[in-house]
């Protein structure tokens, strides 16, 4: 194949997965008056009850708790979003991946893709009440697409495992989302990782969607660039966990299109 037949493959493979993801977003809102401002107002609605709830506890020891929580929630949506939506895309596509020689990753692509598309239009809340809380702007924000980026990589490696699981177990469904709700726990969304000691604080620390949150966290409310560690330990989740599962994927493709 030559490197203008590539091009225009990548083209049309382009084109598929925005196509994709359009239909997604509509189907999501198709019953909604509101539609895609959903995603504005549902990080807002949720910052809201929580920071009801919690701000009279860690007010104290979280300064600007509901910029805290916000942070937390919104990059805990991406990868859940992402994750949960992709592990279902081979099945839920099957009539098309059947009739239709796409690569099977489109469809994995696509779910991701689109929860990138939310997150997007959820940071139009996230922007609004960082002037609210007058959080200042900063020069360390401009690292947060490449935050983002590493979280991204890390959610799509999961996302190729789980769909591969799911078309031959589909109780990974289930399981999942038991996984998810410990994961949120021990993310720190909402409560100060530093009151903790012990294993507890040491799991927390070692959990990667913990480390993808406080990054955004310290260059958003601290104004400061992370550790390079901290650095260094995101982007080899992203890359480490997108390399599994791009292999577990592409060891089961045939094996996927037979049970289908």
């Amino acid at each position: 194949m030559t490197k203008q037949e590539q091009k225009e493959q990548r083209k049309q493979y382009w084109f598929v997965i925005k196509e994709l993801t359009s239909r997604e977003i509509k189907r999501k809102y198709s019953r909604s008056y509101l539609g895609i401002v959903w995603s504005v107002l549902n990080p807002l609605l949720s910052m809201c009850v929580i920071s009801l709830i919690f701000t009279q506890l860690f007010h104290r020891s979280i300064e600007n708790f509901p910029i805290y929580y916000l942070t937390g929630s919104v990059v805990w949506q991406l990868f859940t979003g992402a994750t949960n939506a992709a592990m279902t895309s081979l099945v839920d596509n099957k009539m098309l991946l059947i009739k239709v020689k796409f690569p099977m990753d489109i469809f994995i692509l696509s779910r991701v893709y689109t929860s990138l598309v939310n997150f997007l239009y959820s940071l139009i809340a996230y922007v609004i009440m960082l002037v609210v809380f007058r959080v200042p702007p900063c020069w360390t924000m401009a690292l947060a697409p490449v935050i983002v980026l590493f979280l991204l990589l890390f959610s799509l490696g999961i996302a190729h495992v789980l769909a591969t699981a799911y078309v031959f177990f589909g109780d990974v469904k289930h399981l999942y989302s038991v996984l998810l709700t410990l994961w949120m726990y021990m993310s720190a969304l909402f409560y100060p990782v530093d009151q903790l000691k012990g294993i507890v604080r040491m799991v927390i620390q070692i959990n990667p969607v913990f480390n993808y949150i406080d990054c955004m966290r310290i260059i958003v409310m601290k104004g400061r660039l992370p550790d390079v560690t901290q650095m260094i330990y995101i982007a080899a989740w992203g890359i480490v966990m997108y390399l599994v599962g791009f292999v577990v994927f592409n060891r089961h493709r045939n094996d996927i299109m037979k049970k289908l």
